[in-house]
């Protein structure tokens, strides 16, 4: 029995000695871990460097990276909570607009026109403003995938396009014939005169880039006198030559251009080009067609209309291929040569849709590329072709009608890459919203008119063919920056393109319109003079008999003819 207590008070005090020696660990355990945590909380202000990724694997759960402030204060992304609903696409692309004009100052541009803050609510600084980002990020843990992919999906558009997505503001666009292209031109016109660019305008204030001929660079403007520094840029009608334009242009341009169904695009060239002399002869394209081209020459001027225009226009060969196996060669040739030169093709018949993509090619917002059609035709000038003129015109212009499938093919390809065909659509119809209340705001009759109609001459378009050029009268009441940005909208190319040149060398232009007056003056002299012959012989044939009456009349009209 004595055994026994004794062995059960070992044990007793065994228990108690081991108990006190686990309290001990335990506290010591406690302090320790409360030396580490404070140490944790005061590290990242103790720190002299970034912390390498494999430090921030020893510590338990941390996940959290060190910014330079907070993300609230980024522009760019907005908290949401839970509770509360997602909002509609159109308040999220009207969002990523606004965001985008916020952003656009990032270039070298100077300030916006008065005229622009209609659209543009705020000024350009003078000098970009960068995103604050942290200066290292260590690898995080992936979040668990959020329930509202709308929401993610938005808020990912709106960090790339803002902050990935920098304004172009080096661009070429070659302007082809009849497919669209002097809207765009005017889309051009308007960004870079809001954004103070400078413009690589024809030499001698012509109108076009001395169109047929090859471009050549001292064709513009300020190159051969080098009073111009940097192009910006270069978007009037020229024949392309990729080697010339890039002696103009900066390195890093942006290339494109803008394709029409050859089909509808040769009715509109037989209207407006009916004088040329493939044309001239023919009453109507079906009758040029049928006679098999009998009357077209490639060799003479001004022909180069009639056949593969766009071809021609890109540079490149557009004589006719003799068989089906030399028209594969060539076809194959002409795309890879304007693939290699153009990033982008627009295609005519989806314009708004083409207005999207060259959107978010060139970074710009849709205010930018909100547009009036320029140079439209009216509807009692077109001609309806039937289904066997249109197969003949394919055949006709083999090279142009390879060109377009190709590119109408990638653009759409290129949307499905990029953009998709939801979102397309969305800013689709919030592109078309915004023309028709702009529409609504600026023209008197809330669209276009015959030329007839027009009531401001200086806003007339040129006229030329049989055709009928379309313009537009402006509302009246309008404020003065409302009316200005109006006016840019509805100014056709020709008299845009005198007033840029006017702004871009005021000294050129005066001594142009000098030389034109002096021109005038002596061309009314001459005027002047012959009213002063012809009343000298009209007196001189009746002193004579009546033969020499008749004579000096003939002689009489040929000379007034000169000058009617």
């Amino acid at each position: 029995m004595r055994f026994m207590w004794f062995s059960l008070m070992f044990l007793t005090v065994l228990c108690v000695a081991l108990q006190m020696m686990g309290v001990a660990r335990q506290a010591r355990s406690s302090k320790e871990l409360k030396l580490v945590s404070e140490q944790l909380v005061r590290m990242p202000a103790e720190m002299h460097g970034p912390i390498k990724n494999r430090d921030w694997k020893n510590l338990w759960s941390v996940s959290a990276a060190i910014f330079e402030e907070p993300v609230d204060q980024q522009p760019f992304i907005q908290r949401k909570d839970k509770s509360e609903n997602p909002h509609s696409e159109e308040e999220r692309v009207q969002v990523l607009e606004d965001t985008r004009k916020k952003r656009s100052n990032t270039t070298k541009a100077a300030p916006l026109i008065e005229a622009n803050k209609l659209w543009l609510d705020q000024d350009f600084p003078k000098k970009p403003q960068r995103p604050v980002f942290p200066k290292r990020i260590p690898k995080m843990k992936t979040p668990p995938p959020s329930d509202d992919k709308a929401d993610k999906h938005a808020v990912k558009s709106l960090v790339d396009d803002t902050v990935m997505c920098q304004p172009k503001n080096h661009i070429v666009f070659l302007k082809t014939h009849k497919t669209a292209s002097s809207t765009i031109l005017n889309i051009l016109y308007r960004y870079g005169e809001s954004h103070n660019l400078t413009f690589a305008l024809p030499a001698k204030m012509q109108s076009q880039l001395f169109y047929p001929t090859f471009f050549a660079a001292r064709f513009v403007e300020g190159v051969k006198s080098r009073s111009v520094k940097e192009f910006h840029i270069l978007c009037n009608h020229m024949r392309f030559r990729s080697q010339e334009v890039r002696k103009v242009m900066p390195k890093d341009t942006f290339y494109f251009s803008i394709l029409r169904n050859p089909v509808a695009m040769m009715e509109s060239l037989f209207v407006y080009y009916k004088a040329i002399p493939a044309f001239r002869g023919v009453k109507s394209l079906e009758e040029f067609l049928i006679q098999g081209g009998r009357s077209y020459n490639a060799s003479v001027p001004y022909n180069h209309y009639a056949r593969n225009i766009l071809t021609f226009d890109f540079g490149l060969d557009n004589t006719a291929p003799k068989n089906d196996t030399e028209l594969d060669k060539r076809s194959a040739e002409v795309i890879a040569a304007v693939e290699r030169d153009f990033p982008l093709i627009l295609i005519s018949e989806y314009f708004d849709e083409s207005l999207v993509l060259l959107k978010h090619a060139l970074c710009w917002s849709l205010d930018d590329v909100l547009s009036f059609r320029l140079n439209s035709r009216s509807e009692r000038s077109r001609r309806p072709l039937r289904t066997e003129t249109a197969e003949r015109l394919k055949e006709w212009n083999s090279l142009d009608w390879r060109l377009y499938q190709h590119f109408n093919a990638t653009f759409w390809k290129r949307i499905e890459s990029t953009l998709g065909r939801a979102k397309l659509q969305q800013e689709v119809i919030l592109l078309r919203a915004k023309r028709r209340k702009l529409e609504k705001t600026c023209l008197q009759e809330g669209g276009a008119v015959d030329p007839a109609r027009v009531q401001d001459s200086s806003l007339k378009p040129f006229q030329y063919g049989v055709a009928v050029i379309q313009g537009y009268n402006l509302r009246l009441g309008l404020n003065n920056d409302t009316r200005q940005l109006c006016q840019r909208l509805i100014t056709p190319e020709l008299q845009y393109t005198s007033a840029l040149y006017t702004k871009q060398f005021p000294q050129l232009s005066a001594a142009a319109a000098a030389e034109k007056k002096i021109g005038v003056s002596r061309s009314t002299a001459a005027h002047r003079a012959v009213e002063r012959n012809v009343e000298t012989n009209v007196h001189t044939a009746m002193m004579n008999n009546t033969s020499h009456n008749n004579t000096n009349k003939v002689i009489v009209d040929e000379q007034l003819k000169q000058f009617s």
